[in-house]
Order: structure tokens, then C-alpha cells, then sequence
């Protein structure tokens, strides 16, 4: 490409020729360095280097929320409208969300409860399929998933009585234990993409991703744990992206000492103490972060009584920073109206 198809004054392309650099050498050059080199000033440097990065490049910008799949309004209700209008609507279609949290914080609850969810026809927030949930900590809560299932009826009121009855919850959540890393990448490499390929399920859940992740390094490990995290990382976006399915991962947190770094406030002391663990490595891979606390105090629904949670979303390309309130109960989490 010839500088003289690039829509500059000619003074500025006389300088750049002077120098002797290609359109695309431009690029390889610093802005300071590219202002010594050609003698323009700062302004001209700018125009110069905005023209050629316009001329190489190959198709026009998309914007993330259509490279990443938001071009469609599909969405996973989480079984709650509190929580999906916080939400817009639920989990998208695509990506990895990651929700984070401290021990207790209710994050199993709320992922147990998706997997409900995701059974119900798409006019009821679900995608007509069954999940299948990886555990990597302590054995499946089989027995509070009973329970969330004998209670969908009183959670999902917008739902007919006569199709929660007809359909078998506990027949379409698939569990696998995974002990190490290399039975985790085994599962998302091959078991799971089995289900998913056969339509047997739209929703994937790891819970929790760090466990094996802190568990299997040292510290001095931390480029090998990296490597293998971005590789598993790499097998949930291929998984969400070719079969139009959800990934949610649940995720420890770890102590932060600074408060300008915090994110989330302790549930004993009010103040900032925490953040999702894995660091940068692996908030890079997540397309939508929440976070899920406890709080101190006590909320009532009927004969029923709950510590106070939190959903707060951390980022997000869709959706705006913010939070609602909720309660664990026996039939599943509910947000809690602003006045509750």
C-alpha cells in the first residue's frame, strides 16, 4: 500500500517518506519515536498513525456485544425476576459467567437452582434441556436439590402446575466429580461435548473452578497453573461458543489487604477484605463476573427465615454495575424487593 492512497496532507506524507517507512512499519512505531523520527508534531503524528492503522485494517470494528454472541436476545433466567432484571433477563445464551464468593454465600444454591431452570421451555427463561454439573470440592447436594425440586411450584408461580409435573427434574442433571486436572480436562474435552453434541444439555457448571486449580501448585508454579488455566479456559469458550450453551463457573475468593483492590465487603466486618480468586489470568477469560455475600441480619419470608445475601454484578459488556438483595429459602434464592 502507497502512502499516496491514504487520505493525508501531502506535508505529512513527505515527512514519512522521508524516513523511510512502509504504511505498515508506521505501526511498529511508537508515537514519541515516530515524532523524532518524521519532525511532525504531535497532532500530524496522530492523524498519521490513525490513517494507516484505517488503511490495514482488514474488516471494519465490531463491538464486543456482538462478537461475543449478544446479537442474540437469548437469555437463562436464574429462576427468580428480581434477579433476571438485575440481570437483564438471566445468563446469556454464550460466554462463561463466573459467580464468586465467600464460603456459605449461597453461590451452589443459586447454580442448583439454575439447573432447574434451564429445563423449562424458552417462554419460561429455561432452554428445553438439562445441565450437567462438574464438582471439584465436596460430593453433589443431591438432597437440597430434592428439596429445590419439590419447591418449584411455590418459586415458579409464573409456570403451569401441569408442566412443572411433567417434567423430571433429577433425570436431566448430569453430575460429574472431577478429583484432579487431568480428570477435569477430560471431562470438558470429552464427556461433556458428548451431551451438548446429543442436545442432552445447554448449561455447564463447574463448581468450584479454583479448587483444583489452588490445590494441584505450588506458588512457584504459577506459569504451568496459568498455562493449564488458560487451556481449560480455552475448552468453555469452545464448549459455550459451538454449542449456544452457558457456562457458569463458580469461584473462591481469597483475602486482598488493600482496599483500593477489594471488591466485595466481608460479611462480618462490612468492609472490603476480598476478591475472586485466580487473579488476572483468569478474570481475562470471564465474560460476566458477580459476586455473591452474606450479610449480618436476618430477613423473613412467611414461617421462614434467611441471612441476607447479595448478588452484585462486578462487569459485565452488557450490563451496568449494580446489585439486589436476596434470601435463601426452601424452595430456592429469591431476590428481596427494595423494601424488604
Amino acid at each position: 500500500m502507497d502512502w499516496d492512497q491514504l487520505e493525508l496532507h501531502p506535508r505529512i506524507i513527505s515527512a514519512v517518506r522521508r524516513c523511510a517507512l512502509s504504511v505498515r512499519a508506521v505501526l511498529c512505531v511508537s508515537a514519541p519515536d515516530l515524532q523524532r523520527l518524521s519532525g511532525l508534531s504531535r497532532s500530524d503524528t496522530q492523524q498519521l498513525l490513525t490513517a494507516a492503522a484505517t488503511a490495514c485494517r482488514r474488516h471494519a470494528p465490531l463491538p464486543a456485544l456482538l462478537s461475543r454472541g449478544f446479537q442474540s436476545s437469548l437469555r437463562l433466567s436464574v429462576g427468580c425476576p428480581i434477579l433476571d432484571e438485575l440481570l437483564r433477563g438471566g445468563l446469556p445464551a454464550e460466554g462463561v459467567t463466573e459467580l464468586s464468593g465467600e464460603s456459605g454465600a449461597g453461590k451452589t444454591q443459586l447454580a442448583l437452582q439454575v439447573c432447574l431452570s434451564v429445563q423449562y421451555p424458552t417462554q419460561y427463561g429455561g432452554l428445553d434441556a438439562g445441565a450437567v454439573f462438574i464438582s471439584t470440592e465436596d460430593s453433589f447436594p443431591v438432597r437440597r436439590l430434592q428439596q429445590l425440586i419439590r419447591g418449584q411450584s411455590c418459586l415458579r408461580s409464573d409456570v403451569p402446575p401441569s408442566l412443572i409435573s411433567s417434567l423430571n427434574f433429577s433425570d436431566r442433571v448430569y453430575i460429574e466429580h472431577a478429583a484432579d486436572l487431568a480428570s477435569l480436562q477430560e471431562c470438558v474435552s470429552r464427556r461433556v461435548p458428548l451431551l451438548l453434541a446429543r442436545g442432552l444439555v445447554r448449561l455447564v457448571v463447574v463448581d468450584s473452578v479454583a479448587a483444583l486449580f489452588r490445590s494441584d501448585f505450588l506458588a512457584s508454579d504459577w506459569l504451568e497453573r496459568n498455562r493449564q488455566l488458560l487451556t481449560f479456559s480455552a475448552a468453555l469458550h469452545h464448549l459455550s461458543r459451538e454449542y449456544s450453551t452457558p457456562v457458569l463457573c463458580i469461584n473462591q475468593v481469597t483475602d486482598v489487604f488493600s482496599s483500593s483492590d477489594s471488591l466485595v465487603p466481608s460479611s462480618s466486618t462490612g468492609t472490603p477484605t476480598v476478591a475472586p480468586a485466580l487473579g488476572l489470568a483468569w478474570a481475562n477469560q470471564v465474560m460476566v463476573r458477580l459476586m455473591m455475600w452474606r450479610l449480618q441480619g436476618t430477613v423473613s419470608r412467611g414461617d421462614q427465615s434467611s441471612a441476607p445475601r447479595r448478588l452484585q454484578v462486578v462487569f459485565a459488556p452488557h450490563l451496568a454495575r449494580g446489585g439486589r438483595g436476596a434470601g435463601v429459602w426452601r424452595e430456592g434464592v429469591r431476590g428481596l424487593t427494595e423494601t424488604a
